[in-house]
């Protein structure tokens, strides 16, 4: 004779506090993700737009070259054109500066330039904010350049649009001038420029 008991048996209870976890992991990674960003003042590594946006390729877009107009006078009666200089010559063949048209992503140029990996998060705020990560991005009141907007453009050893250059020139800027990217970024915070 047996006899009926409330008492659930082991794989019962199993089942049962295997449930109760499951809640609380449920309700503890919600309860997470609801506090964590607003405790956070400095941006998230694992965010998934960061990573995306570090990863994803560019893909160069023409730049049309400018329409200069040709002398029509004839040949004899023109002056020797001056040899061309590098930094003057467009990808599209015109003049003005040196467009990228290279590939790569954000995380291979940071990389390339020699950013610390623990930095990127910053860098990715303030060049996001400055160029959208567009190596040939050019703010045409002032004429600062690249990822970062050097200004003027000409202090960017190399060139100004190749964003490795561009990036190695800020690493630079951000530790001379504000003693680290996260300084850089609290600056960028509290002023919308750097």
């Amino acid at each position: 004779m047996t006899l009926a008991t409330n008492t659930p048996t082991a794989p019962h209870r199993m089942k049962r506090l295997r449930g109760y976890l499951a809640a609380f992991a449920v309700a503890g990674i919600a309860g997470t993700a609801i506090i964590a960003p607003l405790s956070q003042s400095k941006p998230a590594l694992a965010d998934e737009a960061f990573y995306e946006r570090i990863n994803q390729e560019f893909v160069p877009t023409l730049v049309d070259a400018p329409i200069i107009p040709l002398a029509t006078a004839p040949a004899e009666e023109m002056a020797p054109e001056p040899p061309p200089v590098a930094e003057t010559k467009s990808s599209a063949g015109g003049s003005g500066p040196i467009f990228y048209t290279g590939g790569g992503a954000p995380a291979e140029w940071m990389a390339a330039a020699g950013i610390d990996p623990s930095d990127w998060g910053y860098v990715d705020y303030v060049v996001s904010r400055e160029s959208g990560w567009n190596p040939n991005a050019t703010n045409s009141g002032s004429g600062a350049c690249g990822l970062v907007q050097a200004l003027p453009c000409s202090k960017v050893p190399g060139n100004g649009y190749d964003p490795v250059d561009n990036l190695r020139w800020a690493n630079g800027y951000a530790v001379g001038r504000y003693g680290s990217w996260a300084g850089a970024y609290d600056f960028w915070v509290s002023n919308s420029w750097w």
